[in-house]
Order: C-alpha cells, then structure tokens, then sequence
C-alpha cells in the first residue's frame, strides 16, 4: 500500500533532482552569456537563412518595428514565482528572480546586422509588451503601463515615465509578462494580463482584472475589461486582412494551448471550463452558468507548448509563398525540456483570415541552447525571434520578393 505522504514526498525529491540538473544548463538567461557555440544557430527550413541580429543580450523577450526600421528589444527578469506544486519545481521560470529589465534599440544595417546597439531605457521593473503611438512609447510593466516621450530615431530616453494606469500585480503573480497592443487609431491600447495562478486555487479575488485582455483608454487611462477567462494572453497582434485581434494563450495542464481570435466581451472559459464548455473540476467554486457560454478557442495547438510569441506575415515578406499568408509562432516545451521539438518556431496557414491547415516547423533546433519568446516581423520581410536563454535575437530571411 503506498503512503500518500511519501509518495509526495518522492515526488518533490525527484522533482529536485530534475531541477536541479535543469539548472545546470551552461548559461542562465538574463546573465548576457550566450549559449551558442560560434557557429552554431538554430535551424530553418529549406529555402531560408538563420543569422544574428543582436547578441549580449539580458534575457529578451520581446521584439518591436519602429518605423524607420529600429527594432526594440524588451530585456526581463520577473519576480519570484511560488513553488506551491512538484511541477513548479519541473519547470522553474527562467532567469533570476525580481523585476528587472531594459530596452535596447538596435539599428540594423545593410546586411540586416545590428549596426548600432544602445540601451534605449533601463532600470525598468519587469517590462513586457511595447507599442509608440504618435511621440508616445508605452511600456507595460508588471504593476503598470508607463509613457515615455519619443521621437523616432532617439537612441535614448532621458525623460521620466508617466503612470497610465495601474496594472494588477502582487505577491503571487504566477503570469507577470504584460504584453502590449494598441488599436489602428491609436486612441486605445490593449494590456494581456495573465492569472496570478494555475485555476484560482488562491481564491477568485486574487485573479481581479486577470486572465484578460484589458483594454486602456489612451487619453483618459480609464481601464475595463476586453475579454476574460484567458489564462496567459502573451501575445496579441492585428490579423492583416480582417483587422481582427488574435492572440495566442498558454492552458492548463489539462487543457490544450491555443490561438484565437479575441472578441470583444468574450469569456474563454478560465478557470471554470477548457476547450469551451469541458469544465474543469478543480475550479472551485464551479460556475456552470459560465462554463455555458465560453468561447472555444480557434485553432488549439499542442499541451503544453507554451505559445509565447505571434507574428503575422507582413506585404514585404521574404518567407516562400507557402509561409507567406498565417501566422508564426514561438512554442516551448513547458514541462520538460529534453522532449525533442518543444522549443521551435511554427506557421498556422490562414486564408479568409482564419487558421486554414496544421503547423508547419519553421525554426527547430533550439533545444539546450535557446528559447523562442517573442517574435516579429521586420521591415525588410524576415522574422525576428527573441531568444531569452541565448541571449540573442535571431533574423530569419528568405530571398526577397520579385
């Protein structure tokens, strides 16, 4: 007969062991170190060449096109994340603990190389998503979303912040990564608020304004909620042809990750239902009424692939005509990293704006030497991925367009 006590007990020694040889990895995020032997990259598929737009970097996670071609890099450690559960220990977060950050700007030259490298904005408390409007750049943070004057072209913003609005933060703060969007006037930006938790198991008051998508007036800083009951909104981006916004989420355990389309008002489910309306038991107190009108979710993808990144192909694109009308994706293998093909970059086909067809790998090889996190497209066509474990940001091109 097995004792409950020592299997958990088992459980959380094997979970030590196995942690313990995950952090013995050859570098840490964050350290600026890069895991990538010279030489060595990840792999693209055919017709497509891997090279380095940025390297020394401190643990970046997300990317943005300024409009002269500048791209800015969002580096970040979070804050401690509690270790309430043996899979916490399986998969701890990356990087060292408490929230910091900085954004580099990178300015690339002709053959699409960082060509100037400078620190745009530092000693920020775990920045997350970006977005200028007008001579606005905003920052989300942790605990808010900031503006900062700019100018395109600046190298570097002396000026303080100013607040825009609070954003919901605390001691367990499980999601902490703030992704960013704003609307195509520009009089409204878009806040992913990930939970504090894995299903509310600290009580529904803590997940106040979480697992959201908050929408911002940009003049007043009035907040209200978009669209509720996603777990982990990571990524939000405009679909080219229909203008809709899509994001891609990070599930349950026992639930498959997924992109969507995000409707205005809609509630996707979290914590009381997955897939639409599959309840989930844990969740408690159950809310069928809820649970009854979840929106299933577009186009599942993989358990726990941890979608971190969504790009859409843009007009000047060098990817081949099949990778040339969908989206790219930044997937990681959540629990455990020795599975082969869970750190990759993937394309969702679309037509008529919606998914039209499985994932295809487009960037594979990552695998004890980096993470894809955030991705973009750049001004010349070709695919930005921020690598947050080399250190690196990786530019994927194709030949150009004739």
């Amino acid at each position: 007969m097995h004792h409950p006590l020592r299997t958990t007990a088992a459980l959380v020694a094997a979970a030590l062991a196995v942690a313990a040889c995950d952090r013995a990895a050859p570098a840490k995020p964050g350290s600026g170190t890069p895991t990538w032997k010279q030489g060595e990259a990840p792999v693209a598929s055919a017709g497509l060449t891997v090279s380095k737009l940025a390297t020394g970097l401190m643990h970046p996670r997300a990317l943005y096109p300024l409009p002269n071609g500048d791209i800015l890099i969002v580096e970040a450690t979070g804050p401690a994340v509690p270790v309430l559960r043996p899979k916490d220990l399986l998969a701890p977060p990356a990087g060292p603990a408490g929230k910091g950050g900085r954004i580099t700007l990178v300015r690339p030259g002709a053959d699409g190389a960082a060509a100037q490298q400078t620190v745009l904005l530092d000693h920020l408390a775990a920045p997350g998503g970006v977005a200028l409007v007008g001579t606005d750049l905003y920052v989300a943070q942790a605990d808010a979303l900031l503006r900062y004057p700019y100018n395109t072209g600046d190298t570097r913003i002396t000026a303080p912040a100013t607040k825009v609005a609070d954003l919901p933060d605390g001691p367990l703060n499980r999601h902490w990564v703030r992704s960013l969007l704003a609307s195509e006037d520009g009089a409204r930006l878009y806040v992913g608020v990930g939970s504090a938790s894995d299903v509310g198991e600290n009580g529904m008051d803590l997940e106040k304004n979480r697992a959201a998508i908050l929408e911002v007036d940009r003049a007043t800083g009035a907040v209200r909620t978009f669209a509720s009951g996603l777990r982990d909104p990571n990524a939000m981006q405009w679909e080219p042809h229909t203008l809709a916004m899509w994001t891609v989420v990070n599930e349950r355990n026992v639930a498959l990750d997924y992109l969507t389309s995000v409707r205005q008002g809609g509630f996707y489910g979290w914590p009381y239902s997955y897939n639409g309306a599959t309840p989930d038991p844990r969740a408690m107190p159950q809310r069928p009424d809820l649970a009854a009108r979840a929106i299933a979710p577009d186009y599942p993808l993989a358990m726990h692939r941890a979608p971190l990144g969504l790009a859409f192909n843009n007009p000047v694109s060098t990817m081949p005509p099949a990778l040339r009308d969908g989206a790219f994706i930044g997937q990681q293998f959540r629990a455990d990293r020795s599975v082969a093909g869970g750190y990759k970059v993937v394309f969702v086909p679309f037509a008529d704006g919606k998914p039209a067809g499985p994932p295809v790998d487009v960037v594979t090889g990552f695998l004890d030497k980096g993470r894809p996190v955030g991705l973009i497209m750049d001004h010349r066509g070709a695919l930005l991925i921020a690598d947050d474990v080399g250190n690196t940001v990786w530019r994927v091109s194709g030949p150009p367009l004739k």
